[in-house]
């Protein structure tokens, strides 16, 4: 039996050598990309609004004045009368849609400037400005149906979760 074996000596040496050479560390890799904020324009708004508060803002948002006190105390009624919340908020929001006396910008103002549209709504229902996704998303959505109007658009962002919340 041989105790020392010259290719086993050898196939060690290289096995070390091998393993010494490829753990070697590469320099890390700058792309040099501006740092961006990961956090959407709605992180800030946890708290949600109640009843009251919904109801009040959203008058003053359409209507360009305060609701009166009967008036809120009867929608108040209406959503304690019934189950399913979410669906009595678009009654009740379509209801104020369909009122003569709602302020909503003519169609073909809309489509003269969807910019200033878009701007004026985040900032009318959202209380901040749109971000450039946001405004490129509306502006690309309106211009390819032609057909939606100001009080659809209304609807759509009366009727979002961000509403909901502040």
């Amino acid at each position: 039996m041989q105790i020392f074996n010259p290719i086993n000596l050898l196939t060690g040496i290289l096995s070390i050598l091998l393993l010494a050479s490829s753990c070697q560390k590469d320099d890390p890799v700058v792309y040099e990309v501006n740092p961006q904020d990961i956090l959407s324009p709605t992180a800030g708004k946890i708290k949600e609004k109640s009843p009251e508060q919904f109801v009040a803002v959203m008058y003053a948002n359409l209507f360009g004045t305060s609701i009166s006190v009967s008036d809120q105390v009867e929608v108040e009624r209406l959503l304690r009368s019934t189950g399913d919340k979410r669906l009595t908020w678009e009654l009740i929001v379509s209801s104020y849609m369909n009122d003569p006396n709602v302020q909503l910008p003519d169609n073909l103002i809309m489509q003269q400037d969807l910019d200033g549209f878009v701007v004026e709504t985040y900032n009318r229902f959202y209380f901040r400005p749109p971000s450039q996704i946001e405004l490129e998303w509306w502006r690309d959505y309106l211009t390819n149906h032609p057909n939606v109007s100001t009080e659809l658009v209304y609807l759509a962002f009366a009727t979002s979760d961000e509403y909901f919340f502040y």
